[in-house]
């Protein structure tokens, strides 16, 4: 394995387990632990440092506008691609529970990659908007949140400002 593959496979790593352990600190904080929910978001935090150090010596950080190239292409595979084909497979061997989870982020990706086109299409001339992301989905929206996420049918009191 070279260095490059290594940056690479590091870079996942440490990002999965940045997610992973935000996930486990909701649920610490749910089950009334706060302490080990303080941990588990310390730990995040301090992999997420490693996973960008990790990509700015891969050279994945480039300018705006190139970091939102790189966003639609990523976001445009997802919803054209990834999903459709993981959507079929949960569809097929009959888990429903997969087959939303991956269905709804397929929907979002597509949203994501609007914006992304949006703003890079517009990127001097970017107004200050609220955005918000609806915590049940991820569908994303500029301004005020709907009554109900289109996506997931969530109220609006589960969208949260992105600060």
């Amino acid at each position: 394995m070279s260095t490059a593959d290594n940056l690479k496979e590091a870079f996942a790593g440490e990002s999965q387990a940045n997610r992973k352990y935000l996930a486990f600190a909701k649920k610490a904080e749910e089950e009334g632990f706060p302490q080990a929910a303080r941990l588990f978001r310390a730990a995040a935090d301090a992999e997420t440092v490693h996973a960008h150090a990790h990509l700015r010596v891969m050279g994945g950080i480039r300018s705006t506008r190139e970091n939102l190239e790189e966003a639609i292409s990523g976001e445009t595979h997802e919803f054209k691609t990834m999903y459709p084909r993981m959507m079929e497979e949960a569809k097929a061997e009959g888990n429903d529970a997969a087959y939303t989870s991956f269905a709804n982020a397929n929907a979002v990706e597509e949203v994501h990659a609007g914006l992304y086109r949006k703003y890079l299409d517009n990127l001097e001339n970017l107004e200050p908007v609220d955005i918000h992301v609806c915590q049940v989905c991820g569908n994303t929206v500029e301004g005020e949140p709907p009554e109900r996420c289109p996506i997931c049918g969530a109220p609006r009191s589960m969208f949260k400002l992105i600060e």
